[in-house]
């Protein structure tokens, strides 16, 4: 059943740096708790409860993640090399391959309800994309779509494409979690130990390295925002710390 109202507005929770683990269990909770009142909502005749939608903002320790569908060997380390130098790893329910979470980089779940929006997972991907897009115009750089991968790219059409930000989802009954991981002070030494995304002949690159300094990390938090309110058309919104 479509959502008998749509709610357009936003809960933002900006949570810091965060374990991975602990972040994921936040996520779940949240995605629970609309998936339950979506299921709710589809037994009542009347006395529907509209659901709410969330952008979390978070950084993670040294951490890896691999996706449902990623390939294991893509992690070139093993265990006692992940502690020498201080990461954990993780097999999630995401889509994609494995990447590489760490401070210094913006990590945004979205938990939104698309039955909110529109019911389009292709659509929600290049929003999703083009909000990190705006996001390096306003650094001046020119950020833009690969054909046949999912993400943000710096000269994607040349030789030395390289990757600014990564995107992993899950949707269950229209609504999302997981989200994208963009670079901005990140320590780009740390995808050394894996084949990021899977895709062995291209390079990544940061905010940071992009502009030959260090970026102010709020406020490209507060740029993002923006553009990610425009993007989804969203009314409103309130913020949880």
């Amino acid at each position: 059943m479509e959502q008998p109202h749509r709610n357009k507005s936003v809960i933002l929770h900006d949570l810091g740096l965060m374990n991975y683990g602990k972040a994921w269990d936040y996520q779940e909770n949240i995605f629970a708790h609309t998936i339950q009142i979506k299921m709710a909502n589809r037994e009542a005749t009347q006395n529907f409860t509209p659901t709410e939608n969330h952008l979390i903002f978070c950084e993670h320790p040294h951490v890896y993640t691999l996706g449902k569908s990623g390939k294991p060997e893509n992690l070139l380390v093993n265990q006692q090399q992940l502690e020498e130098i201080q990461a954990t790893y993780y097999k999630i329910n995401r889509g994609g391959d494995i990447t590489y979470h760490g401070p210094g980089q913006l990590v945004g779940y979205p938990i939104l309800d698309l039955d909110n929006f529109f019911t389009d997972i292709h659509k929600y991907l290049r929003l999703l994309e083009e909000t990190i897009i705006r996001t390096c115009a306003a650094y001046h750089i020119t950020a833009e779509r690969y054909k046949g991968y999912t993400g943000v790219w710096i000269d994607a059409k040349l030789p030395q494409a390289r990757k600014i930000c990564a995107m992993g989802v899950r949707c269950s009954r229209w609504v999302t979690m997981h989200g994208f991981a963009f670079n901005v002070n990140t320590d780009l030494n740390y995808f050394k130990y894996i084949v990021p995304c899977g895709i062995d002949d291209k390079a990544v690159t940061s905010l940071e390295k992009e502009l030959g300094h260090k970026v102010n990390f709020n406020e490209v938090k507060e740029i993002y925002l923006k553009h990610f309110y425009e993007v989804f058309e969203i009314e409103k919104y309130k913020t949880i710390s």
